[in-house]
């Protein structure tokens, strides 16, 4: 294993893997934790840039899921939020027949960064569209991203109960 690999491995599972153990060893389940990662991935890539903590909060509280999965999960998937951005942007432009925004992610960014409130007058037909697609697209990603999760937590469950086991003999 090349040492890019390695480090990559290791970093997934401090960042992920561990603290998804250590949740299934407080009592919550495996379909609790494997919900609160399908929510915090897809309310992760939520088209507004520095929203998506205040909603996996909010989410976490109003369906009762675990918050720290929620967050944990929302911070890792954060480079994914930004690759689809403009996709989002582009599939609202599709849904409201709207002209193209003539801007690139680079110039969005900086823009945000130049005046956040400036950015937000001017891009807030845009975001609309975006959010209005991220609408139609998460609750379907939700329910799919929600079965694999649930089988592989539960998996790890039943791995991390039999390894217990094996330590208490």
């Amino acid at each position: 294993m090349h040492g890019f690999e390695f480090v990559k491995k290791e970093f997934i599972h401090r960042r992920l893997v561990q603290p998804v153990l250590e949740l299934l060893t407080q009592g919550v389940t495996p379909e609790k934790i494997a919900l609160s990662l399908a929510v915090g991935i897809v309310v992760g890539v939520f088209p507004v840039l520095g929203a998506t903590t205040l909603l996996c909060a909010a989410a976490a509280l109003v369906f009762r899921l675990n918050l720290p999965a929620i967050q944990l999960v929302n911070y890792i998937v954060y480079p994914l939020q930004l690759l689809l951005f403009v996709p989002f942007i582009r599939a609202g432009e599709f849904l409201f027949r709207a002209q193209p925004l003539q801007r690139s992610l680079g110039q969005i960014l900086a823009m945000v960064r130049a005046s956040p409130v400036q950015a937000i007058a001017s891009l807030w037909v845009t975001s609309v569209h975006a959010i209005s697609a991220w609408l139609l697209v998460g609750p379907i990603m939700i329910f799919v991203l929600y079965l694999p999760l649930a089988y592989f937590v539960r998996k790890a469950a039943f791995l991390a109960q039999r390894r217990r086991r094996v330590e208490n003999v």
